[in-house]
């Protein structure tokens, strides 16, 4: 990587007495990059042998397997899967998705994102995908609703103890159009956080609840309404909360489960545009959410 001094690797690389490599390689024609892509991985690969490989699976983050039991991580799911009400659609995603899938939708930056050479980029979030199959099936008047679990891949460090390269993901969506007055959010965020605090509490917290965090005016009398409708869930303000006011619209949320030390944050939702921008249609809403499968191994643990 270059430095920001500018010495390091990356400008020598990028020289070339045609320009920039990186600008000639980002406008080839997308079968040409491809074939390009191939051939370098081909060549690459033709110069290891297998301790070579043996190698780099022993010391690549990306590569090394989950540090959490298999048993464990496989209870999680079946039980955040059997939490979901049975209107959710189960889907079982590919393993990559569109190249700019996670940019040019979602907004994540390109950089967090692994990609192949074959125009697709590794699932880092299964709520992209499901978006994207959301507005596949978006073709009536019914709201479309979807879950998944995904084992996904971010290629930024993990922050600190109990993140990895890797890691699993619950996540579910759902995608209708605007019915006037915000009814389609207030009746998916209600639906959306009964069933992921249940699902939390099943899967072995001692308690759970959510916390909100408004971005629009307009949401200002949702906590109080979700409240009503779910009296057993503590129902908390973040309106402090750093992350996700560029990623959520409206309303964003955390979900949280105490395993015996606490609440401690387990997963994440909130209102996106992204069936609106997919579909060219601002009249689309999307809910999305998700809870972590080795985050909550990792404090049940």
């Amino acid at each position: 990587m270059e430095s920001s001094n500018g010495h390091g690797p990356l400008p020598r690389v990028l020289a070339g007495p045609g320009g920039a490599a990186a600008d000639v390689l980002a406008e080839l024609p997308g079968a040409d990059l491809t074939t390009l892509q191939l051939e370098v991985a081909r060549r690459r690969a033709e110069k290891l042998r297998a301790p070579d490989v043996l190698r780099r699976y022993r010391a690549d983050r990306f590569t090394s397997p989950a540090p959490l039991a298999f048993e464990t991580l496989r209870q999680i799911e079946d039980t955040l899967l059997s939490a979901t009400p049975p209107e959710f659609d189960r889907v079982q995603l590919s393993p990559v998705t569109p190249l700019g899938t996670h940019s040019a939708v979602a907004g994540l930056a390109q950089h967090r994102v692994v990609p192949t050479g074959r125009g697709t980029e590794v699932a880092a979030d299964p709520t992209n995908g499901l978006a994207l199959e959301a507005a596949i099936r978006r073709d009536g008047p019914d709201p479309v609703r979807l879950a998944t679990v995904q084992r996904v891949v971010r290629a930024q460090r993990p922050p600190g103890p109990g993140f990895y390269a890797h890691f699993s993901l619950f996540a579910a969506v759902s995608a209708g159009r605007d019915r006037g007055g915000l009814a389609f959010e207030r009746a998916h965020l209600v639906e959306h956080v009964r069933f992921l605090t249940a699902a939390v509490r099943a899967a072995g917290a001692r308690s759970s609840g959510v916390e909100l965090t408004t971005l629009d005016s307009q949401f200002a009398g949702f906590a109080a309404d979700l409240q009503e409708a779910l009296p057993d869930v503590p129902v908390s303000p973040d309106p402090d909360r750093p992350g996700g006011r560029d990623y959520y619209t409206g309303l964003c949320f955390t979900i949280t489960a105490d395993f015996g030390s606490g609440p401690a944050a387990v997963g994440d939702g909130g209102f996106t545009p992204w069936t609106a921008r997919l579909l060219g249609n601002a009249k689309e809403r999307l809910l999305i959410s998700g809870i972590g499968v080795d985050r909550l191994a990792t404090l049940r643990a």
